[in-house]
């Protein structure tokens, strides 16, 4: 009798699900991929929460400003990491695999379309960036080393005005976020008739979360890239686009 009982809490106990723990992240408000005001808090979130879900654990987001969100993932112990971010050299952050990938390029005023082939073509023009923002390795690069003339203000709907008001030809910007600023943002509405996207791309950039390079990233990266690997990340960005 005492067997039976032993191995029947042994099957219990092996048919308990194991306790989820809360993945804590820092974000931004960057609309469609991350935003306390959008439908499951953007595109990158909805992956992030599947792939974290997937694994039996829970997702929170907070947003805050762009620099805020890093620099609070890299400092404060109550967050693992951030996101979405593109990839680069950092001893202090651990980054997952893919959540998704991104169309970064110049938005421009249609009566005064730029043409270039090469990074080297825009030296002679002022081009808008965020602040705090990755861009490419080459343009960050070239901004770096004055190659390249770059004025940071801090926000994308700040850029898109100021390529309307042809206070600068050419802005850094992902394609969906222009898209959906046009869209949806009353402040910039002025500015849906006079801009597009350059017809040509920088780069079709990957979003990743850039977890603190600690114990506790480190547990979380691996949580999240073996949830990724149980998702369809592509076909979860796709349904939310097409929305």
């Amino acid at each position: 009798m005492l067997k039976v009982n032993a191995l029947c809490l042994g099957l219990l106990t092996l048919s308990l699900p194991l306790k989820a723990d809360i993945l804590n992240l820092t974000s931004l408000e960057w609309p469609p991929y991350a935003s306390e005001v959008v439908e499951q808090q953007g595109a990158s979130v909805a992956v992030v929460k599947a792939a974290v879900e997937a694994m039996g654990h829970e997702l929170n987001v907070e947003f805050y400003p762009w620099e805020r969100a890093v620099h609070l993932a890299k400092n404060k112990p109550d967050y693992a990491g951030y996101f979405p971010e593109y990839y680069f050299e950092a001893d202090d952050l651990l980054f997952s695999q893919s959540i998704g990938t991104g169309p970064l390029g110049f938005v421009e005023n249609k009566s005064n379309p730029v043409t270039w082939s090469s990074l080297n073509d825009l030296k002679s023009i002022n081009i808008g960036v965020v602040r705090g923002y990755v861009n490419t390795t080459e343009l960050d690069n070239m901004i770096a080393n004055q190659e390249i003339k770059a004025v940071a203000v801090t926000s994308d709907s700040r850029n898109i005005l100021k390529v309307a008001g042809k206070r600068i030809p050419l802005a850094v910007i992902d394609s969906n976020v222009l898209d959906y600023l046009l869209k949806s943002d009353p402040d910039i509405a002025s500015a849906k008739d006079k801009v597009k996207m350059n017809s040509k791309l920088l780069e079709e950039k990957d979003l990743f979360v850039a977890f603190a390079n600690d114990e506790n990233g480190k547990k979380w990266r691996t949580i999240i890239n073996q949830g990724l690997k149980k998702i369809d990340s592509e076909a979860i960005m796709k349904r939310y686009f097409s929305k």
